[in-house]
């Protein structure tokens, strides 16, 4: 083996390292997400059963609860990140993620159980905004795809760990407390990404911003494969540093029509993303398999197949990412999605209770899972770690998945509601609305494949500076 290849191999191990440690937020993300669809049931009995006596309205609310804490927390992790640095915020949320999860855990009412869900979402949301854009700014172009894709990957793992967990512990344990089980073995991932966190190194762009040169070729000579290739991307970061600091203060930048353009794209996806329905089928697969006739207990062991359908799916995702675009990738998932919740509409609403629904409908939801997670989630999150310049990544990045979790907050609190009173009709709006998301991605969304960060950045800047903007896209090498 020669020098290079050598070194080639040894700053690959090095990224994939940083990212499994990193991504432990992610795992904490799928985790508190998906654990709710095994716990919803249990919390849901009489509170002299071990439960919450929750109805569903209050589902919704509990549900929703993490959501609008994710929110908050994507908005204002971003704006710390640039300020302070990725690694102090992950930090922070690490903590918030233990105290979340032993709140939840612990809660003896329903105020109480919204109120610590709400704390467990501001670092659900911190993470999801946090994570890929740390990833992002420390992987070179080439590794960008697959290594920020590593973020959705440990999500989907984190929700069929959930899936896994909360059925186990209903067969091990007959107890309808189990679900405070349930929701303290979230503390495991936080504590992971508490203790990872000092094996990480700093953002070499967030320390170019700060003016800490040498400290950036330090971290950039330790994760590129040459000195040639450290000493071009150190030179690309600062002259683009410099090229922001002269046009002002963040908030005369975010007035600049173009990254309000950009801005726009961010939320459009965050709603696209959502409004697939993908967080309905994630917490209340249960709930609808339960619609056709199946027990409680064996609609939780149908839904283990969501998380290792979305496993599969998001590992087929990662080898795509850099062989085709991120926008066909994304219309072709689409385009699935639309077609299955046809199907599922169809079945719901056409057919009688029965064994046959049942696997009907659980098929129509492994589909839909499937595209959801190889199409259109890692492009998504990818899009979101790229698509913003360096000076108000963390700013517009808390921004748009803070809005994407407001959408996510939305489907949530909505869809028991709207499965109770409209039934499977529930699943024809979505398609409708998905119809909609694939003319707005066709002609709106840019092509990114290929590019280096500062490259995205001017290319962006180029084709939203104008009065008029086409659908921005380029040959991917």
């Amino acid at each position: 083996m020669s020098s290079n290849q050598a070194a080639v191999g040894a700053s690959s191990k090095i990224l994939w390292r940083i990212a499994a440690i990193t991504t432990m937020g992610s795992l904490g993300f799928g985790y508190d997400t998906g654990v709710i669809s095994g716990a919803l049931p249990f919390m849901s009995l009489d509170p002299s059963q071990g439960g919450l006596g929750l109805t569903p309205v209050s589902e919704g609310l509990v549900a929703s609860a993490l959501i609008f804490g994710g929110a908050f927390g994507a908005l204002f992790a971003g704006q710390l990140s640039d300020r302070y640095g990725r690694l102090g915020v992950l930090k922070a949320l690490a903590v918030l993620f233990a105290l979340g999860a032993l709140g939840t855990a612990l809660s003896p009412t329903l105020w109480t159980m919204v109120a610590t869900r709400f704390i467990l979402g501001i670092a659900v949301g911190g993470a999801s905004s946090t994570v890929p854009v740390l990833i992002a700014e420390l992987a070179a172009p080439r590794h960008r795809g697959r290594l920020v894709c590593q973020s959705e990957l440990m999500i989907v793992s984190g929700q069929c760990l959930a899936y896994i967990a909360s059925a186990g512990l209903v067969h091990l344990f007959e107890s309808p407390s189990v679900w405070r089980y349930m929701l303290a073995i979230a503390l495991i991932p936080a504590a992971l990404l508490y203790l990872g966190m000092h094996f990480v190194p700093t953002s070499p762009r967030w320390l170019v911003s700060k003016g800490r040169i040498d400290e950036a070729k330090t971290t950039l000579t330790g994760i590129r494969d040459t000195q040639r290739e450290v000493d071009r991307e150190l030179k690309e970061i600062i002259a683009q540093c410099e090229v922001e600091r002269r046009h002002g203060g963040v908030l005369a930048k975010l007035n600049e029509p173009w990254l309000l353009k950009l801005l726009g794209i961010g939320i459009a996806l965050g709603f696209i993303i959502q409004f697939t329905g993908v967080n309905a089928f994630m917490y209340y697969t249960p709930m609808i398999l339960k619609e056709t006739g199946l027990g409680t207990s064996a609609a939780l062991i149908a839904t283990i197949g969501n998380g290792v359908v979305a496993v599969v799916a998001t590992l087929i995702g990662m080898w795509l990412i850099n062989r085709m675009g991120r926008r066909t990738i994304l219309l072709m998932g689409l385009t699935v999605v639309v077609l299955a919740q046809i199907f599922l509409g169809v079945v719901m609403n056409f057919m009688p209770h029965s064994l046959l629904q049942s696997y009907l409908a659980l098929g129509g939801v492994l589909t839909f899972l499937f595209f959801m997670q190889m199409c259109i989630g890692p492009v998504y999150w990818l899009l979101m770690s790229e698509l913003f310049p360096t000076h108000v990544r963390g700013l517009m990045n808390g921004i748009s998945v803070g809005i994407f979790w407001i959408f996510n907050a939305i489907v949530a609190f909505a869809f028991p509601v709207m499965l109770s009173v409209m039934g499977g009709m529930t699943f024809f709006l979505f398609a409708v609305i998905n119809i909609g998301s694939i003319v707005f991605c066709t002609l709106w969304l840019p092509e990114t494949k290929g590019m280096s960060l500062e490259e995205i950045e001017q290319f962006m800047q180029q084709r939203l500076g104008g009065r008029k903007w086409r659908a921005a896209q380029v040959n991917a090498c």
